[in-house]
């Protein structure tokens, strides 16, 4: 029997899209997925794509996809929980519909209770953080920091790095990306850029912490 699957990618921002940079990071998961823990014979009966928050319950490409899933009996695939959703009570509510079969790539073996418990563990570590931050602020402010206010030359110039910085990441994606999954180290992928004569964007050599703050960064921007 062939086993059927919807797959189905979500990126916050149409900048991602267009850069196509979130998406390949999310086929490479599922490709994995599909390569090595599918049963096999399978079949894609489609890929859909939304370009919203996952805050954002109304997702017609989401819709799309889970009723042709439902329709044929296939499994709506995902690369991570988050695509679907950072909300428990939407995922609780796909978790809880029987005619929806889920699997999450980067977690080929959780059922649907196990998908569940990941959401609210997830949703209470987001909530500690955002508490955590503000307290943090708050007695920065007591102490006397000043927070904000930046001057538009700076904020220019600090966005001028960033966006160079985004530049330098895309231009090794290609090596690091594959590499990492691969489990080599950050130490192993600065050792094959060197060897190819691949300068930072400093020009100089690339060092284990260097890899690490791009594929941090490439990480952050594909979430």
């Amino acid at each position: 029997m062939v086993k059927k699957y919807c797959i189905y990618r979500r990126v916050s921002t149409r900048s991602q899209a267009d850069s196509g940079l979130g998406l390949e990071a999310q086929d490479r998961d599922i490709a994995l997925f599909l390569d090595n823990y599918s049963d096999t014979p399978f079949e894609v009966l489609g890929t859909f794509t939304d370009v919203q928050s996952g805050a954002d319950a109304h997702r017609p490409e989401l819709q799309k996809a889970i009723d042709l899933a439902k329709a044929h009996k296939a499994e709506l695939l995902v690369s991570k929980l988050d695509r679907l959703s950072r909300r428990v009570s939407f995922i609780g509510a796909l978790t809880d519909d029987p005619a929806l079969k889920i699997r999450v790539a980067s977690m080929p073996n959780a059922d649907k209770l196990q998908l569940h418990i990941y959401a609210v563990l997830a949703e209470q570590e987001r909530d500690f953080i955002s508490i955590r931050t503000k307290q943090a602020l708050a007695a920065a402010k007591a102490r006397g920091v000043q927070l904000g206010g930046l001057r538009d030359k700076t904020m220019k110039r600090n966005e001028a790095a960033k966006q160079a910085a985004d530049a330098a990441a895309d231009r090794v994606a290609s090596i690091i990306l594959p590499m990492r999954e691969s489990g080599a180290s950050y130490q192993k992928i600065a050792d094959a850029l060197n060897a190819a004569n691949v300068p930072t964007p400093r020009g100089k050599k690339w060092a284990a912490m260097s890899v690490k703050n791009a594929a941090d960064r490439l990480s952050a921007r594909a979430a």
